[in-house]
């Protein structure tokens, strides 16, 4: 028998690991964690940005490529997906006021893990190894975020399987590790960020701010930690009063 108490835990600490797995998907598959704002006057259009759109979506993977492309064509960048901004033209003629449309494009599994430099696009200027890592931990730790939040799922099925709230110490545990993982996504992006951008200054009047995705990922942290605590408590408290019903069975 599970005291209400903890079955009140167990609850919450499920509907937390829920609504973290959801806003950590989402983040994940979403382009707004990190965002560029060119000046007004700045020109959008014209035969140069549709060159770099072109090659932007096109062209072969060059960091310097994309990254020029973010800068001037009010771009948007996430963890598998890059974003810019450019004139929806319709016609044959040049429209003053063009309707902006965002076009995107994804990071391979490959590009992935290719090496960054310290010159961005420049691959004679040696690789930054701190960087480059970076890149591949904030790939790779919200996959295993997700996998642990996954996993602990599968524990607590199991559990409910077999009418036991012992397993919910390893369900806390798995919960404590994802919430590690998520905010060590959101620490390596903005520290890759951060370098990038000492690397190559933004232009004059360039914006950069972050994105609701980014927020998504940093609040699914908590999440995942208050659960893991819930889990943890229910866990070690059943555990004393099962102790101390023991014990007194046998007194």
């Amino acid at each position: 028998m599970v005291d209400n108490r903890y079955a009140t835990a167990l609850v919450i600490g499920s509907v937390l690991s829920l609504l973290s797995a959801v806003y950590l998907s989402v983040a994940v598959g979403t382009q707004h964690w990190y965002q560029y704002r060119a000046p007004p006057g700045r020109p959008q259009g014209g035969a140069n940005a549709s060159d770099l759109s072109r090659e932007f979506l096109q062209g072969d993977f060059d960091e310097r490529t994309y990254s020029d492309a973010l800068l001037r064509l009010n771009g948007s960048l996430g963890l598998w997906w890059r974003c810019i901004r450019v004139p929806g033209y319709t016609h044959w003629f040049q429209e003053p006021d063009p309707r902006m449309e965002t076009r995107c494009a994804s990071f391979s599994l490959p590009q992935q893990f290719f090496p960054k430099y310290n010159d961005p696009g420049n691959h004679n200027s040696g690789v930054d190894l701190l960087r480059t890592w970076l890149w591949r931990c904030q790939f790779g730790l919200p996959l295993m975020s997700l996998g642990l939040v996954f996993l602990s799922g599968l524990v607590g099925v199991c559990a409910c399987l077999c009418r036991s709230v012992t397993p919910t110490l390893a369900v806390g545990v798995l919960h404590l590790l994802a919430g590690l993982c998520s905010l060590g996504t959101v620490c390596c992006f903005l520290a890759g960020m951060d370098l990038l951008h000492r690397n190559s200054a933004l232009p004059d009047g360039v914006d950069g701010s972050l994105g609701w995705s980014l927020y998504l990922a940093l609040i699914s942290s908590p999440l995942q930690m208050m659960a893991a605590a819930l889990f943890l408590w229910a866990a070690r408290s059943h555990r004393k009063s099962y102790t101390r019903m023991t014990a007194y069975r046998v007194a």
